[in-house]
């Protein structure tokens, strides 16, 4: 079944879809509606849409085939006149998987041991809770740590992948600092490799020249994101709209900590995109893809934030040390291997991504889009889009709080501590001494 090109938009009483399926048979159109769930099937397309109220159908609703355009308009009624249905021009969200109701993310039971009783004994111990109302207080055990059965890993959004590098000694991924040990490197043991894989590439005297010689990464500061300064009303275009029809339709069952961890990696997606984005003055070359491989370590190390070890109070709440952390490793990479080594353009890309959070997450999508876009054109860094921008793109459209990711805006607008120091130590957007320099980047 192809998913065809389509568009929703509200009126008080009704949502309209319009869906693009030319040279097809009007009568062998089914449409079905389930309260939020709304499909579609007219060979050969499938649609099938969960929209955030219910709909119905009714006298007003009606389906209106146009042979000449090939469009299919369908009208549906709001349960609820007046209710905004919001979200209608975030396609990847509303071809999501409606969430299960009753599957658990994890067990909640677990057998610790097991005997047989009689059945006297067993009234004597039903007893008691009975007379309680069978108000007695309760409580789920930790999980227990997974069973290691194999000496394969997993890596990518969630840890939900495997295998993509396997023959990774047969391709030319420059990138990649974990070599044919890939598949089977265990987490402390990827971070220790980059830790160390970045002390190896620090530069002094690189950083020096750039420092003393930066005419033109001053030209680069100065440019204009127009990410940030548009203020034309944002719409998707033709092509983002059906990158997105494309994108993978999973349901994603995250713990909190894990959803805590994921905006964390966003924090380093938009950083790699950021400098790439003002280096190129958003035109990208052949080296856009390494320059954001290299500079994500989720993808070059397979090592995704957190990376202070802090307790997790909500996925929302964020502290000062560990956005510190998650910044410093940026900073660290955008300091040891592109061609534009400055702290000053550091700052300017991390003030980019606080700009991209405050405008929501419609505009985080589109630079996760872009990033997309360039990663799969590459023959070899494709695989850093498979196994983290796709899910990251349907996961920020679908999951992703608006609310959330304006206070991560507002923490990373101003990054200083109570001495009013910068993210990496250093004062003023100046540069650093040399002495200063190895201390910025973690040496």
């Amino acid at each position: 079944m192809i998913t065809p090109r389509f568009s929703c938009s509200q009126t008080d009483k009704s949502v309209i879809v319009t869906i693009y399926c030319p040279s097809v048979r009007a009568s062998d159109v089914e449409i079905n509606v389930d309260e939020t769930l709304f499909s579609v099937h007219i060979n050969p397309y499938f649609l099938r849409l969960n929209f955030p109220h219910p709909l119905v159908e009714d006298d007003a609703s009606s389906a209106v085939y146009d042979p000449s355009t090939g469009y299919l308009t369908v009208t549906l009624t709001k349960e609820t006149p007046g209710q905004e249905f919001k979200d209608l021009d975030l396609l990847a969200k509303l071809l999501a998987p409606r969430p299960s109701k009753n599957a658990p993310p994890q067990p909640v039971i677990e057998v610790l041991d097991s005997t047989d009783t009689d059945l006297d004994n067993a009234d004597n111990e039903l007893a008691a809770p009975a007379e309680n109302d069978w108000q007695l207080p309760q409580q789920v055990p930790e999980p227990l740590p997974a069973l290691q059965t194999t000496a394969e890993r997993h890596y990518g959004f969630l840890d939900m992948h495997s295998g993509y590098f396997r023959h990774v000694e047969h391709s030319e991924n420059e990138v990649n600092e974990l070599g044919t040990e890939a598949e089977t490197c265990p987490p402390q043991e990827r971070r220790e490799r980059r830790l160390k894989h970045e002390e190896q590439k620090w530069d002094e005297e690189h950083y020096m020249a750039d420092y003393a010689d930066d005419e033109y990464i001053l030209e680069l500061i100065a440019w204009p994101n127009p990410h940030v300064t548009s203020t034309e009303e944002f719409q998707y275009t033709e092509k983002e709209n059906l990158t997105m029809l494309r994108l993978p339709r999973k349901e994603y069952l995250a713990t909190a900590e894990q959803t805590h961890g994921l905006y964390l990696t966003l924090l380093t997606l938009l950083f790699a995109y950021a400098y790439e984005m003002r280096t190129t003055q958003h035109d990208p070359t052949p080296e856009s893809a390494w320059t954001i491989s290299s500079l994500t370590p989720a993808f070059s190390a397979l090592d995704p934030p957190p990376y202070a070890s802090i307790p997790v109070p909500e996925p929302s709440e964020f502290s000062e040390a560990e956005l510190a952390a998650t910044f410093t490793t940026s900073y660290r990479r955008s300091l040891a291997f592109p061609l534009y080594r400055s702290f000053a353009l550091a700052e300017a890309c991390r003030a980019d991504v606080a700009a991209f959070l405050a405008r929501g997450k419609r505009v985080v999508t589109r630079c996760l889009l872009e990033m997309k876009d360039i990663l799969d054109h590459h023959d070899v860094y494709y695989v850093y889009s498979k196994i983290w921008v796709d899910d990251f793109c349907v996961w920020t459209l679908a999951h992703a709080d608006d609310d959330t990711l304006a206070r991560l805006a507002e923490q990373g607008e101003e990054p200083a501590d109570k001495e009013g120091r910068n993210w990496m130590g250093s004062r003023g957007t100046g540069g650093p001494d040399t002495r200063r320099c190895r201390a910025n980047s973690g040496q």
